[in-house]
């Protein structure tokens, strides 16, 4: 629990737009559910996804959970160093967040910003709102650290985030957001997951699979390599850029935690999971904060 002295806020801001459909609300869903799965057999600890969201009958496959653990922990570590760096005098601003769980782990942790903001579709941030109000473990956190102020994006050091969000729009609208974050922020990082890669064969079965879940990768043509997703990041205004992709951030994971997870579940195709992780990546930038050594960063 943070101190009084660090006021922490937390809202689910409502947000719509031409790509405001069934489909990729969709994609929500499925994400909430491969966590809820992960957790509940051992992959992370995470006490508060139960309460957002619900048990699936359906088993995901190992090569799923494993691909969710290396998604959790590389997002999970960059945020962390920002919050470091900045000694949590910062604000993140998480988009498209969905039923993630950030701000009550970082709340264990000791690790609250001062302000904590969340956008979303309005079903989806309606259906979270509604949770969080009935469930005392969500809603008394909240209230404790931000009982009455009206919140509003202010001047600090901002974290954004965006996690299979950018895809989802033209790259004329992803260069619009990117642009509007580095010119709205003097001291920002930026961390972005989605796909990469998507040029080779089986890029584009990905993309028939959604495709036929009426869910259109509208921005793919930016996630052809690593190098692209980068370059994307330094032509809107971001001043540095890296990307990893998950196989990579994967083989570097402490030998003891991945033989801990590896031994939760047999996984029959290790070829799939090395395919499936080599077509996602993880890319993060900065603007300003050479005093806080934010280019230092690294997952």
């Amino acid at each position: 629990m943070a101190t009084s002295s660090r006021e922490s806020s937390f809202s689910s801001c409502a947000s719509s737009s031409d790509i405001d459909d069934e489909g990729v609300r969709g994609t929500c869903e499925d994400a909430s559910l491969c966590k809820r799965f992960a957790v509940s057999i051992g992959y992370w600890h995470d006490p508060y996804i139960e309460h957002l969201v619900r048990q699936s009958k359906e088993r995901k496959a190992p090569e799923i959970s494993r691909g969710y653990f290396a998604r959790v922990h590389g997002v999970s570590q960059l945020i962390k160093a920002f919050l470091r760096k900045t000694e949590c005098d910062c604000q993140i601003l998480n988009l498209g967040a969905g039923m993630d769980t950030t701000f009550w782990k970082l709340k264990d942790e000791g690790l609250l910003p001062k302000k904590y903001f969340e956008v979303d579709f309005p079903m989806i941030v309606t259906r979270k709102l509604h949770i969080i109000k009935n469930k005392p473990l969500l809603c008394r956190p909240i209230l404790e650290l931000h009982p009455e102020d009206t919140l509003q994006l202010g001047k600090l050091p901002t974290l954004l985030i965006t996690e299979c969000v950018l895809v989802y729009m033209t790259p004329e609208q992803s260069a619009s957001l990117l642009k509007w974050a580095a010119n709205s922020f003097k001291t920002a990082m930026f961390i972005n997951y989605e796909q990469v890669n998507m040029d080779d064969r089986f890029g584009q079965i990905m993309i028939e699979n959604l495709r036929r879940r009426q869910c259109d990768l509208a921005g793919v043509e930016t996630c052809k390599s690593l190098e692209s997703q980068k370059e994307r990041l330094l032509l809107n205004g971001w001043e540095t850029a890296s990307a990893v992709n998950m196989m990579e951030l994967y083989s570097g994971l402490p030998r003891a935690e991945v033989n801990r997870i590896e031994s939760l579940e047999f996984l029959d195709e290790l070829e799939l999971l090395e395919q499936l992780m080599r077509h996602y990546c993880l890319c993060w930038a900065t603007r300003g904060g050479q005093e806080l050594g934010l280019k230092e960063i690294t997952y």
